[in-house]
């Protein structure tokens, strides 16, 4: 009897210790896409930021709602019909896309008073609704959009954009920073601050940009900023971007396995 006791401690002691696993829903655009394609960036990635956390918190099982090139708005519109499952913990870490493609920000009052899908502010709202249906005691993670440089695409130059140092239809990619915020704020979610408190700024997103002087034709390698204003040409010139210029990112918008790593320890430290 006494070794039946002895061994029922035991077995209570090793299970009271064993972790508690967790379901994690990540919601996101390409930056959270990646993760699992890491064939799509060229082979410059070799971890992205949801398998650092797990490596980090084997404890947390990710479920990848990733979705290239989409918006807040778009994954709003489409909430439906992506899947998604009941989770222990959400992120949503979008933005990016929002700015680029020139959708209104809106204001608060749209995500307060759940206006729907005609501004961002609007589509959050409809986004954390889906969420707290499925989950009403999930852990929320909202995370901001992180800076951008000049972005060319690794696979097609044609696909390129230029970075949030200067405005799309008249709205600054640090709006949207805010406006995430804003959201974490009033819902009393964590919010991991990318945007300002990253250490990924416009200077050091890429080490250099590899373009043609335009005086010269020759090519040069020039720091932010001042590449700005240098044109490139898809058509004819070399990839602006080779190995030798990544840093925080590997194309300028993109997170490399630096940038994947700041990311997943801003996530750690609140998942913990």
């Amino acid at each position: 009897m006494r070794l039946k006791i002895i061994m029922l401690i035991a077995v209570l002691g090793l299970t009271s210790f064993a972790p508690n696993e967790k379901s994690w829903t990540a919601i996101g655009d390409s930056i959270t896409y990646l993760n699992d394609h890491l064939d799509e960036t060229g082979n410059r990635v070799t971890k992205g930021y949801m398998t650092r956390v797990t490596e980090k918190l084997p404890n947390i099982h990710y479920i990848n709602q990733g979705h290239n090139g989409w918006s807040a708005v778009g994954i709003a519109r489409e909430i439906e019909k992506l899947g998604l499952q009941k989770s222990d913990i959400y992120s949503v870490f979008l933005g990016t896309n929002d700015w680029w493609q020139g959708l209104p920000l809106g204001t608060f009052e749209d995500y307060r008073h759940n206006a729907g899908l005609n501004t961002v502010f609007g589509a959050y709202r409809v986004i954390v609704d889906k969420i707290k249906a499925l989950n009403p005691d999930a852990k929320v993670i909202l995370i901001t959009p992180m800076q951008r440089q000049d972005f060319v695409y690794v696979a097609d130059s044609h696909n390129n954009a230029f970075g949030s140092y200067k405005a799309k239809n008249g709205q600054m990619l640090s709006q949207f920073a805010d406006a995430v915020k804003q959201i974490g704020a009033y819902e009393h979610y964590s919010v991991v601050d990318l945007y300002y408190k990253s250490g990924m700024k416009l200077k050091n997103m890429v080490k250099f940009k590899h373009l043609r002087d335009p005086a010269t034709g020759q090519y040069k390698n020039y720091k932010y900023p001042d590449f700005e204003g240098v044109p490139f040409n898809p058509d004819a010139d070399e990839y602006p971007y080779p190995v030798e210029a990544i840093n925080y990112t590997f194309d300028g918008l993109h997170p490399s396995d630096k940038g994947d790593q700041v990311i997943a320890d801003m996530l750690v430290k609140v998942l913990k």
